[in-house]
């Protein structure tokens, strides 16, 4: 887990399914997966805030919960979508953040999403690690649903 790796809205890229695909290049082992190195790395225009947000787009702010209006609207709505399909919130990430710090913050992610079997990454848009259990990702219809997740 990297403190680079944490995007302005708060998702951690690290658990990301973009980015799990691009640092286990998966394209290469048969699995067709758009590749990303992280939101902050490529200074991505966040399509869900930045492109909208005057503060994130002007580097006024550096996360979504330095300005005052956090959690602002597109944020709650962001928050809410990956709540209810990956099992994860910004939100409360941030809360954490703003309560304990990034590094325990960092800590808190690893032991949350590490894999018991090999030591990777569990990723937050399916619920695999792209480490230990690629041929699962392969045979996988929707690429960004957890398995029998009961809100898709």
């Amino acid at each position: 887990m990297n403190e680079e790796l944490i995007a302005p809205c708060g998702m951690n890229c690290s658990i990301c399914g973009g980015y799990l695909a691009f640092k286990n290049d998966v394209r290469s082992k048969g699995v067709k997966m758009p590749y990303c190195i992280g939101c902050r790395p490529r200074d991505k225009k966040c399509a869900f805030l930045k492109k909208k947000c005057e503060k994130l787009l002007n580097n006024k702010v550096k996360y979504c919960y330095e300005c005052e209006d956090f959690p602002c609207e597109r944020l709650k709505r962001l928050d809410k979508r990956y709540r209810t399909f990956f099992r994860m919130s910004m939100i409360e990430n941030f809360e954490f953040i703003k309560k304990k710090g990034l590094a325990k913050f960092l800590k808190k992610e690893k032991e949350k999403w590490e894999c018991k079997k090999c030591g990777g990454i569990i990723c937050c848009h399916n619920g695999i690690c792209f480490d230990c259990s690629l041929n699962k990702l392969k045979n996988k219809k929707k690429l960004y649903r957890w398995e029998g997740n009961k809100n898709e």
